[in-house]
């Protein structure tokens, strides 16, 4: 009785696959990489921060694939005295360098004499905080 009300499952299906488009895929030959670097020369000229470490603690904290320390050729990492330059195959963002590198400030308990700024598109530089002069105690 009630079964000329329902259609049939096959024809439902038919008539979606009709009008779905198949668009060909393009694949291109190489990959987007995008290139970041982070300017720690300020700190480095004190010898507050050593560029070494940082460039590990990049190299062990960064993940691909939701695995830390496999960067699986799609992340290099290297530095070049004060500036560590990290490239990178297309999903990479600029903000997950700024919080690794926040984080590892905090390990080394810069946290509260340096910040991390982006100087531009593709770059962060490591700062010292402004201090304004201490005049209000100035001993007599």
């Amino acid at each position: 009785q009630n079964q000329h009300c329902v259609p049939k499952l096959s024809s439902i299906q038919d008539s979606h696959l009709s009008n779905m488009s198949t668009k060909p895929v393009k694949k291109s030959g190489k990959k987007a990489i995008s290139k970041f670097t982070i300017d720690c020369s300020a700190p480095v000229e004190d010898k507050v921060l050593d560029p070494a470490s940082f460039e590990k603690f990049l190299h062990d904290r960064i993940k691909v694939n939701g695995k830390a320390g496999e960067l699986a050729g799609k992340v290099t990492i290297s530095r070049d005295k004060t500036k560590i330059v990290v490239n990178a195959e297309a999903p990479f963002s600029k903000r997950y360098l700024k919080y690794l590198t926040k984080k590892y400030l905090k390990k080394q308990q810069l946290r509260d004499f340096l910040h991390v700024i982006a100087s531009s598109k593709g770059a962060y530089e490591l700062r010292y905080f402004k201090v304004s002069g201490g005049d209000a105690e100035e001993e007599n």
